[in-house]
């Protein structure tokens, strides 16, 4: 027995090594599969998205703008509906499982052609790492700019070995296909372009250099032309990176926690506080969202990797660099942080894991076993969900558009219950505070809020507006919706 799971594991092994790329091509798929059949409810911004995309099928793509600002992502999902006839939950499922698993085999790719003997373990990190992995059962729109931009990546790997007019074409359709998902992707353009800049003193590379930065000139003046950097949400980016609104922003909050210490002179040192606590919370999270294959890092040996991946992958290394700037400018404008705007990052650090993964099996090859199997185990729970679910969102949802007429108000205290109501996925204008309020209680004819039932504050509030709990809906952790209505 012990012999044949020995040769079973050795036949797996050969696999992985053998076909890398397709390994994690369907892999990806089978995990996207998997979290995707344990997800009881989407998530807000798949409501929102699907929302769109239901408003485009029925009045066309023009109104997709009124409801969001960049909509791409809903549009693609309504015209896989029309021409394939599929649900449009399906739709986004589907295409957020095809970029997953894109994604997935173009970074396998990127690394079997630098370093062949690491293409085995590129397939394990790019599928366990949590960084991109914890989002397979999300419909967001960076599943999209993840593939996008690792194809521009893998396209220019492809173009330093190959060069031409046509690879050099496809880097800047896949950078903008990329744009249409996440603004953030135009950052490649100046990536890519350092990565090349040392070849604009060596007369043999002045034709690759111009390859490469043609068309990101000719595009800018066409947008120039059209106002295309006048749309709501290229201000909204361009006010984020400008120098005196940063400034401005990282002032207010460094006044803000300023004023919150005791000493003086703490006080004094409140932007040094801001700024380096703001850093080392995003490294943080950044090493968290590595998963077990932060582990060879723990030894100083290994971190010379950090040398071969500037000199290999050096457009990953470029991109990273401009991509920390950033999240910093977005937090410090926004301040506010996301693991998953972190997780592109990590993304292009996955040569640096695969590397140090392998130093540490050359090392430590028993304990790397151990590692192998953490992340093994960390690839499931990506994708395994044990927790309770919001089924209580659907059931509330679903009995609002079976028992209540479409046009009675009411208010929703999260949005997915509307979505699952067929309203819409709808953002309560109001706190729920505000909306219970006797200014505003009597503007809707339905309440369905979160709760027990049995809050003293809630028995007062009923018996004053003569209104009562028409119905309760729980998970099986006892999580409630509220059907309050007279």
């Amino acid at each position: 027995m012990k012999g044949t799971v020995g040769n079973w594991t050795d036949k797996f092994a050969r696999i992985i090594n053998e076909r890398p790329v397709s390994v994690a091509f369907w892999a990806s798929v089978l995990l996207s599969l998997i979290a995707v059949w344990g997800t009881a409810t989407v998530g807000r911004d798949a409501a929102l998205y699907i929302d769109i995309a239901q408003q485009v099928v029925e009045h066309g793509p023009g109104v997709a703008w009124v409801h969001f600002d960049w909509p791409w992502f809903s549009i693609l999902v309504a015209l896989t509906h029309r021409f394939l006839h599929l649900p449009l939950e399906f739709s986004a499922y589907l295409w957020c499982g095809l970029f997953f698993a894109g994604t997935s085999a173009l970074m396998v790719d990127c690394v079997r052609r630098r370093s062949p003997e690491l293409a085995g373990w590129a397939c394990l990190v790019v599928l366990a790492m949590p960084a991109v992995n914890a989002f397979r059962n999300d419909i967001i729109r960076e599943c999209g700019f993840w593939f996008f931009c690792t194809l521009t990546l893998w396209q220019a790997l492809r173009w330093q070995a190959l060069g031409g007019w046509l690879r050099a074409g496809l880097i800047h359709l896949a950078i903008v296909a990329a744009a249409l998902f996440r603004l953030e992707a135009l950052l490649l353009w100046p990536a890519l372009g350092l990565w090349q800049l040392p070849g604009l003193w060596r007369s043999g590379q002045r034709i690759r250099l111009l390859q490469l930065g043609l068309l990101p000139v000719l595009g800018l003046l066409v947008a120039l032309m059209f106002g295309v950097f006048m749309s709501a949400r290229f201000m909204l980016y361009l006010d984020m990176i400008a120098p005196h609104s940063v400034y401005a922003s990282f002032q207010m909050l460094s006044e803000q926690f300023g004023n919150s210490l005791i000493n003086k002179y703490s006080q004094d040192e409140a932007g040094r506080i801001v700024f380096f606590g703001l850093l080392a919370t995003m490294m943080i999270t950044f090493v968290k969202l590595m998963g077990p294959f932060a582990a060879p890092f723990v030894l100083r040996r290994n971190w010379g990797v950090l040398g071969i991946y500037w000199r290999d992958y050096r457009p990953f290394a470029w991109a990273a660099l401009l991509y920390l700037v950033v999240l910093m400018l977005f937090f410090i404008k926004q301040q506010f942080m996301n693991a998953r705007y972190l997780s592109f990052l990590n993304l292009l650090f996955v040569p640096v894991l695969v590397m140090g993964l392998a130093a540490l099996a050359r090392q430590f090859p028993r304990w790397t076993k151990v590692l192998v199997a953490a992340a093994l185990l960390v690839m499931l729970s990506n994708v395994i969900s044990t927790g309770a679910g919001k089924t209580h969102y659907v059931a509330a949802g679903r009995w609002m558009s079976s028992h209540v007429e479409p046009d009675a108000s009411a208010w929703f205290e999260d949005g997915r219950i509307s979505y699952y109501a067929g309203r819409g996925y709808v953002l309560p204008a109001l706190t729920r505070e505000q909306a219970m309020s006797p200014e505003h209680a009597g503007d809707y004819r339905y309440f369905l809020i979160e709760g027990k039932g049995d809050e003293p504050w809630l028995g007062e509030w009923l018996v004053a507006h003569k209104m009562r709990i028409i119905e309760r809906f729980a998970n099986r952790k006892g999580a409630t919706i509220l059907v309050i209505g007279r």
